[in-house]
């Protein structure tokens, strides 16, 4: 036998709406007596979000065109538009959807030189690493930028127009750095795959 927890809990999962409101809609009904009771139910409205089945699936859909409508995410996963509604809402608000965006050819806007550039630093303090994240995330030519294990610190990917461009932006801009090492460059011959949708 499910106790008042456990069905709010799984209520929660299977109906999600706007924590606020429903913290006070349980509060007005005085259905938990115990001030536990209610300690239990603000975590699970406020830091307990789970996604469940249809909320991955809306993911899946939204991922691969973010310009679906409510009423045609509904009509794909057989729930009213006002569910559909709120639970984007919700994954926007719990930041699973993190924005939304138009996806650019690279070749049509004359990016066409595209490097992954392998940085070494001399130095790994904290203040150092810091500093290199904060100041290397002001390039637009970088689309990326990874910290990583192994024999180099952080893996670049920049975009450039051509070579030339690449190396203004190496001797103008990475190069001035501090702390940098070493600057390791291969660049993009064939694209054979870029995909932005995750696997769910």
């Amino acid at each position: 036998m499910l106790n008042k927890l456990q069905l709010f809990r799984i209520y929660i999962q299977r109906f999600p709406i706007f924590p606020k409101i429903l913290w006070k809609f349980v509060r007005s009904l005085e259905l938990f007596s115990e001030l536990h009771d209610y300690l239990v139910i603000y975590q699970i409205l406020f830091t307990m979000y789970q996604p469940d089945d249809t909320d991955y699936e809306i993911l899946r859909l939204l991922q691969r065109n973010g310009e679906l409508t409510n009423k045609e995410i509904a009509f794909a996963t057989h729930k009213s538009v006002a569910t559909i509604h709120e639970r984007v809402k919700r994954l926007k608000e719990e930041k699973y959807i993190k924005r939304t965006v138009a996806i650019l050819d690279r070749k049509k806007i004359n990016k066409n030189l595209i490097a992954f550039s392998h940085v070494l630093l001399s130095d790994h303090a904290f203040e150092t690493l810091n500093t290199f994240e904060t100041e290397v995330s002001k390039f637009p030519e970088v689309m990326e930028c990874f910290q990583m294990t192994g024999t180099f610190d952080f893996i670049l990917r920049i975009a450039s127009t051509d070579m030339d461009s690449y190396h203004e932006f190496y001797r103008h801009k990475l190069a001035k750095l501090p702390n940098i090492a070493t600057v390791q460059s291969f660049f993009v011959l064939s694209e054979t795959k870029s995909e932005t949708a995750y696997p769910l």
